[in-house]
């Protein structure tokens, strides 16, 4: 059992005590919400975190809203002051509520990150933060695979590849300049999809089975091209992100990803001990 879990509820005899099984229920219930038909869990940490997620669940607190502060949870639940801090620190980290020193928690907002560990639809990441998306595809063509192409694909110099080059854009801005690789022997109707619908990420998903996946991150400069797709002068950064697929060993895609980067940034969240592949 861990330390915060043999945290005793303390009183006088009368009031202090009634207060204090109160708050016991309310933890109780809180806990049976969260596993019904189960026993309740042991640690007190997590019965606050639970507490705290059916406030954000029922909506009472909103994206943006500040939360109940320690002092009142450690009042209302009838727990320790370090129990109620690591239920919220453990909250933060998953990206539930955000801290702000001296200042209080608040409900997070509800809006999901861009991941380097699993493949991101950026449609989707704008379309869920309430703004509108559009893909302008510059290049869709059969072409000989360079040097550095071939490699990364793991075919022979000059072989036969499909190369997809498009603009993404949020609220008409590019945020997003997608150049990509593909292996004409996993994917052979690449090239007569219809991408005005499904993206090129999004229909490699749905028809290959990929197991592993290698995300690389580097900050340079555009090159004149690119800094002109995506609409920005030649000398502003960008964070660009390649990306290899494979499926049964086979490479399936090469593409880089070139992020304006005043417009837009990369980050992940992970548990070192779960495995995170999708698709």
């Amino acid at each position: 059992m861990s330390p915060t879990a043999r945290v005793k509820l303390q009183g006088k005899p009368g009031k202090a005590v009634a207060g204090a099984r109160g708050a016991s229920g309310a933890l109780a219930r809180a806990a049976h919400a969260a596993h019904p038909g189960e026993a309740a869990p042991a640690a007190r940490y997590e019965q606050v975190k639970q507490h705290i997620r059916q406030i954000i669940d029922s909506g009472e607190r909103r994206a943006g809203d500040r939360l109940p502060s320690e002092l009142d949870l450690v009042a209302t639940l009838g727990v320790s002051r370090m129990t109620v801090n690591r239920a919220l620190r453990e909250l933060a980290d998953a990206g539930l509520v955000t801290r702000v020193s001296g200042v209080g928690t608040f409900v997070a907002p509800n809006k999901p990150q861009s991941t380097l560990l699993m493949i991101a639809h950026i449609g989707d990441e704008i379309r869920s933060r309430g703004h509108s998306y559009r893909c302008d595809m510059v290049l869709l063509q059969r072409e000989s695979a360079s040097v550095t192409v071939s490699n990364a694909l793991g075919l022979p110099p000059g072989a036969s590849v499909f190369h997809v080059t498009c603009v993404h854009r949020e609220n008409g801005l590019p945020v997003q300049l997608e150049d990509r690789y593909v292996n004409p022997a996993i994917a052979p109707d690449f090239l007569q999809h219809d991408f005005s619908a499904l993206k090129p990420s999004e229909y490699l998903q749905t028809v290959v089975p990929m197991h592993d996946l290698e995300h690389v991150v580097d900050a340079a400069r555009p090159t004149g091209a690119e800094a002109e797709l995506l609409e920005i002068d030649p000398q502003e950064p960008c964070l660009t992100l390649t990306r290899r697929t494979w499926t049964n060993g086979v490479a399936v895609t090469f593409a880089r990803f070139v992020h304006p980067g005043s417009r837009y940034r990369l980050g992940c969240r992970f548990s070192p001990n779960t495995s995170q592949r999708q698709g």
